[in-house]
């Protein structure tokens, strides 16, 4: 309908910035109109006053995948302090991505977390493997004693020498049923605990698995949906930005009436962008909460695995204690490194090696 070179020079207004590529101009009737200074395309309307248009776009050039979803980062960082600061903890540095150990591909950072669970869970299989070959060679060696004991070897020896050799003899059998005990409680107090952790260990981990899978594909659809609807809108302002245009060059009822229709359909687009952006930051909101609250629950997993186990090989040398007193000195340095086990720091060594990054995602702003 008219040219820039026409107007005056262009206007700024730093209260309400335009959309990128948009110069505001004054036209020689003094009516202000706007030019998007890579098309040339010309409208009365401020491009950012029809409801819903967004002032920013959501796809920026610096986009980070944070957990197999791609956002934008976020504008104040201040938002991305550590939730738990001081403690290294699970729900602050395992948001970003990060490349496979072929370097094909990415993994999740919650999938790194998911990982070391499931190599926890593989420990515990393998630690119930080696008690249980323990308990086997306790059987074997207590049915040798048995089996010694029962041989009538010097047998006729008389008197008090006699009477000794013969308690020494009952002695092997005593021992056979110490280490007996021994094995059954080994298997009772230290195997069979170590394998029921570990299969509620496995279903917990199945279900953490499913549930952060579930809410980030629903995540990914959402976001698909903010962008279908940024598109109908920017479809339905052109629409109106062509029947404006055709009013300027043809005055008719007809068109005026288009106009309306297409300004209808305008703010039912900005209306339903806002509607998919209400429900992508709800479902973004819920799956931050979901993976903050789940990384903890895997950190607090990880600490009850490390003490069950702990509690157990405790058990395991008080037990060898009990069975066998002359090998207490094979014993004492296992103690005194049973006593110095501390989850919290086996934990901040494992997260300064294997964090994948802090960024966290934040709600879209239109």
């Amino acid at each position: 309908f008219m040219t820039a070179s026409l107007s005056q020079l262009p206007m700024e207004d730093l209260r309400d910035p335009l959309p990128p590529h948009w110069r505001c101009y004054m036209s020689p009737q003094g009516r202000r109109y706007y030019v998007n200074t890579i098309n040339n395309e010309t409208t009365w309307e401020r491009p950012s006053s029809v409801p819903g248009t967004p002032k920013t776009s959501i796809r920026h050039k610096n986009s980070l995948p944070i957990n197999c979803v791609t956002f934008p980062l976020p504008a104040f960082m201040p938002e991305q302090q550590l939730l738990k600061p001081g403690e290294w903890s699970y729900c602050d540095y395992f948001w970003t991505d990060k490349k496979d150990s072929q370097g094909n591909g990415c993994i999740t950072g919650f999938e790194v977390l998911l990982q070391k669970q499931l190599r926890g869970k593989q420990m515990q299989k393998e630690m119930a493997e080696f008690i249980r070959e323990r308990i086997k060679i306790e059987e074997e060696y207590a049915k040798n004693l048995s089996k010694l004991s029962q041989i009538p070897l010097a047998g006729q020896e008389e008197g008090t020498l006699g009477e000794a050799w013969a308690q020494l003899k009952k002695s092997l059998a005593d021992e056979a049923e110490v280490h007996l005990k021994f094995s059954s409680k080994l298997q009772s107090e230290v195997e069979k605990p170590l394998l029921t952790f570990r299969e509620n260990f496995k279903k917990d981990m199945k279900r953490f698995d499913h549930h952060i899978a579930d809410l980030r594909k629903q995540l990914v659809g959402r976001y698909a949906a903010v962008e279908k609807a940024r598109k109908a809108l920017a479809d339905r302002q052109k629409e109106l930005d062509l029947k404006t245009q055709q009013l300027e060059i043809k005055l008719s009822n007809k068109i005026e009436e288009d106009i309306k229709k297409a300004r209808r359909k305008s703010t039912q687009a900005g209306d339903d962008l806002m509607r998919c952006v209400d429900l992508y930051n709800q479902s973004q909101s819920k799956w931050f909460e979901e993976m903050v609250t789940t990384s903890l629950e895997l950190e607090r997993l990880e600490v009850e695995r490390v003490e069950m186990i702990r509690q157990h090989l405790c058990q395991y040398t008080t037990l060898r204690h009990e069975t066998d007193m002359f090998n207490q000195s094979t014993m004492e340095p296992v103690d005194q490194l049973l006593q110095c086990v501390d989850p919290a720091r086996d934990r901040e060594l494992w997260v300064r090696e294997n964090k994948t990054g802090e960024i966290r995602p934040v709600d879209i702003e239109i």
